[in-house]
C-alpha cells in the first residue's frame, strides 16, 4: 500500500502518516513546552503594555511634574537638552527596571529557589 494516493480513504496508510505527523507535532509541542512559551509570550506583552502605561502615565508626571514645571514642559517625553531626549530614556528605564523584577520575582516563585544562581 507504499502508492496509496494522499487523498485516499481512511484507514489507508496515507491516513496513518497523516494521523502520525499530528501526533508527533502534538508530542513535540508538549514536550518542549512550546504552549506554555507562547501563553508566556502573550502575557508577558500584555505585562509589558501595562508598566510602561504605570510608567509612563502615572510615575513620570507624579515623580517628575516639579522639574517639569520649572524647565517650562508639559510632557517628559519632550524633556531634551542639545537634541537629547531625556525623558524617554528615563521612562524606558524605570519601565526596564520594573519588568526585569516582575520577571525575578516570577522566576524565583517558580523555581522555588532562595537564590537565583547560574548553573
Amino acid at each position: 500500500m507504499a502508492d496509496t494516493p494522499l487523498g485516499a480513504p481512511a484507514g489507508t496508510e496515507a491516513t496513518a502518516v497523516k494521523l502520525g505527523m499530528r501526533a508527533q507535532f502534538m508530542a513535540f509541542l508538549k514536550e518542549y513546552g512550546v504552549i506554555g512559551l507562547a501563553i508566556a509570550v502573550i502575557i508577558g506583552g500584555k505585562a509589558n503594555a501595562l508598566v510602561t502605561s504605570l510608567v509612563n502615565d502615572l510615575l513620570m508626571p507624579l515623580i517628575f511634574q516639579p522639574l517639569l514645571q520649572a524647565a517650562h514642559v508639559e510632557d517628559i517625553r519632550n524633556l531634551q537638552v542639545a537634541g537629547i531626549f531625556y525623558g524617554r530614556f528615563i521612562g524606558a528605564l524605570i519601565d526596564f527596571i520594573i519588568v526585569a523584577f516582575v520577571v525575578f520575582l516570577i522566576a524565583k516563585k517558580i523555581f522555588h529557589e532562595e537564590k537565583v544562581s547560574k548553573k
